[in-house]
């Protein structure tokens, strides 16, 4: 006879009720109901299938995107006496063995398997032979190629929920409606499964954000005051982690460097300190938290401006599972929303996910640069509402807002007036009335909003922009290699019928700093962001490295001087014949936004040279007179061979002209004198 629901959460797992939300979930996934929950990080998500589990028959297939994550529960479920075990490629070959005896007498009722498994045509045998009943996927936003952590391997998920014909349960922490849609799509078959929608909200955590000014001392004042306390710091690079470790470290404090390039064993040893000890401090990439269940981090901080909202959302909700308060601050500047901006330009997403990236990373600039309570602010853009927090550093500290309409009118008038095709710092210029030579050159001196920013210095107009993307009032374009475009939310106040208060603060306090050292100006970035993209994707096709394609000074050159043709991609350093002939229309397409008109072979040979010129106009001549000067006489045309040919030597004398190919007598006598004009033309 099954247990109840309350006697197994009692018995087995030690709790006296459930939390809200728990019970409608773990009832629908126990009585083989496909369902999808998204539910808050520190939910109890793993209960809502690790119960149903033990209520059914057979054994319940755990689909999970870290090995560290499974381990720890594995251990965490034998420690309750329930029979759980995981094939990872962490195992040794003495675990792989008895996991697989476990499922040969169907003594297990978990099994946790990475997606990366599912790949082995022997999983389903093994699958159907140990009695697998129900497949439950935890991070289900990984099947989405909207989510902000895309699995490639998720998506064998819903063929292998078809060929077995099992009922399936998705969780997930994050999860906006497009990735809900694709989720449903990628695992359900597109056939509704029971969505139970739970709170995002979790109130014990509280929120603060910094612009960054001296961010090392930042961190280590923050970390100075939680001492003894576990947390987690993210950072952007791997380098960085390190040297912010070492940095905590000299400071006193127990901490450690965690990243994708370690070697897996001392990854390893850092995940078992982190459990452990009550005092460590982790210092990581994005590739720590997801597998660890700790519930007693005490704090988070970004040292480094995550990627996304839903990024920011899934890394924050890693403290405080236990329920009791914790803490998080993130450090931002202009320098981390121009890395995020490369990251996304660079990647091979299709343009509508990158234009998505973009409006995400917009919302966390918004939640960044926010005027009200943070946490109405983040609960809002995932469909909440609720009241102001009061945990929060905006609610403790209100800020001060000023009256922008005026210079956002007139930013977004700039943004219009040169046609929705520049970046921030071209913008600025303008508004600022700084007529650098890109300004003259196109004329935009000339503009009426020349100069009527002068008000504001570059560093706070740049700060009047970060709101403005934070508002989502403009976003860049990726088609456009950065380019800001207007939104719809902006037009009302551009027409005079709304206003909009920005922070005072933000502006008031902006500093003018020495631009940072970069590979190209801030505004050819973008379109430099591209061309790496496209050689990336180039480089992936041919299994060759990225520079084999196109040195990264080839491409600097490429973003600097935007050749509009293949005679000018020709004079670019680094494009030799071959490689103009393979990649050199592909290249300029990014920079035009069209592919060329492709050119004879004979006419490509001379691209980036002064005969190239030569053939072209020599080409229209013969043209003209194919059927004479009156255009009465028999057809003759000459040849592209022939053309460069003569565009390369230059015959000086009817009889030289003779002499290359292709010049017999006729054609010297109908284009000679034509030709020999144009070639000693004074």
């Amino acid at each position: 006879m099954k247990d109840t629901s309350d006697a197994l959460l009692s018995r087995v797992f030690g709790f006296t009720a459930f939390r809200p939300g728990q019970r409608e979930i773990v009832e629908a996934v126990s009585e083989g109901q496909d369902t999808l929950a998204i539910m808050p990080t520190g939910g109890g998500k793993s209960l809502c299938y690790q119960l149903p589990a033990l209520n059914r028959q057979g054994v319940t297939l755990v689909i999970s995107p870290l090995i560290a994550l499974m381990r720890d529960q594995v251990r965490a479920l034998q420690e309750l006496g329930i029979a759980a075990g995981a094939l990872t490629s962490g195992n040794t070959e003495g675990e792989t063995a008895a996991v697989h005896e476990a499922l040969a007498r169907r003594e297990l009722k978990l099994l946790y398997m990475a997606p990366e498994r599912l790949a082995s045509g022997g999983t389903v045998d093994l699958l159907r032979r140990a009695g697998c009943s129900l497949i439950a996927v935890d991070e289900a936003h990984c099947v989405s190629q909207w989510g902000h952590d895309f699995r490639p391997d998720y998506l064998r998920i819903g063929e292998l929920r078809r060929t077995l014909d099992l009922p399936l349960a998705a969780f997930t922490a994050t999860a906006d409606a497009e990735t809900r849609a694709e989720i449903i799509a990628r695992l359900f078959g597109g056939q509704a499964p029971q969505v139970f929608l739970r709170g995002f909200d979790r109130p014990n955590i509280r929120l603060n954000f910094q612009v960054k000014n001296r961010p090392r001392e930042q961190i280590l004042t923050y970390a100075a005051a939680r001492k003894g306390q576990s947390g987690i710091v993210y950072c952007g690079t791997r380098a960085r982690t390190e040297a912010l470790a070492q940095a905590l470290v000299t400071a006193g404090h127990n901490a450690r460097a965690y990243h994708g390039g370690m070697e897996a064993d001392a990854r390893r040893v850092v995940e078992t300190l982190f459990q452990r000890e009550d005092d460590l401090i982790v210092v990581a990439t994005v590739a720590f938290g997801m597998g660890v269940d700790k519930p007693d981090i005490r704090w988070v901080a970004h040292a480094d401006l995550p990627k996304s909202i839903e990024a920011y959302y899934q890394e924050i909700g890693r403290a405080g599972r236990d329920g009791a308060p914790a803490d998080t601050l993130t450090l931002f500047g202009p320098d981390d929303i121009r890395l995020r901006r490369a990251q996304i330009d660079e990647g091979l997403a299709p343009l509508e996910r990158k234009q998505a990236d973009h409006g995400r990373l917009n919302a966390l600039l918004g939640l960044a640069e926010a005027t009200q309570c943070r946490r109405q602010m983040l609960l809002s853009y995932f469909g909440e509402e609720s009241a102001a927090c009061g945990n929060c550093d905006i609610c403790a500290n209100p800020v001060r807002l000023f009256n922008a309409t005026t210079p956002v009118r007139k930013a977004l008038s700039a943004v219009l007036r040169t046609g929705e095709s520049f970046g921030a710092g071209h913008l600025i210029d303008i508004l600022t009335g700084n007529a650098t030579p890109k300004v003259r050159e196109r004329r935009h001196d000339a503009l009426p909003t020349f100069a009527v920013g002068k008000d504001l210095s570059r560093a706070r107009w740049q700060a009047v922009f970060r709101q403005m993307m934070g508002r989502d009032l403009v976003r860049p374009d990726p088609e456009r290699h950065g380019a800001l475009r207007m939104t719809e939310a902006a037009r009302p106040i551009l027409r005079g019928e709304a206003e909009i208060h920005l922070r005072e603060d933000s502006v008031t306090q902006a500093r003018e700093r020495p631009e940072p050292r970069a590979l190209v100006s801030e505004e050819d970035a973008p379109l430099l962001s591209a061309l790496k993209a496209k050689r990336r994707e180039l480089a992936e096709a041919a299994g060759v490295p990225a520079y084999v394609i196109f040195a990264d000074r080839t491409l600097i050159e490429m973003a600097e001087k935007r050749p509009m043709d293949l005679d000018a991609m020709a004079r670019i350093s680094g494009v030799g014949a071959a490689k103009l002939e393979r990649y050199g229309p592909v290249f300029l397409a990014v920079i035009t936004g069209a592919m060329p008109s492709t050119p004879h072979p004979e006419r490509r040979k001379l691209a980036g040279r002064e005969a190239g010129a030569l053939y072209d106009e020599l080409q229209q001549i013969a043209r003209e007179l194919e059927r004479g000067a009156d255009g009465t006489e028999k057809l003759l045309t000459l040849s592209p061979a022939c053309l460069r040919a003569i565009a390369e030597a230059r015959p000086s004398t009817p009889e030289a002209l003779a002499r290359l190919r292709g010049m017999d007598a006729a054609r010297v006598e109908r284009f000679g004198e034509a030709l020999l004009q144009r070639l000693h033309m004074v």
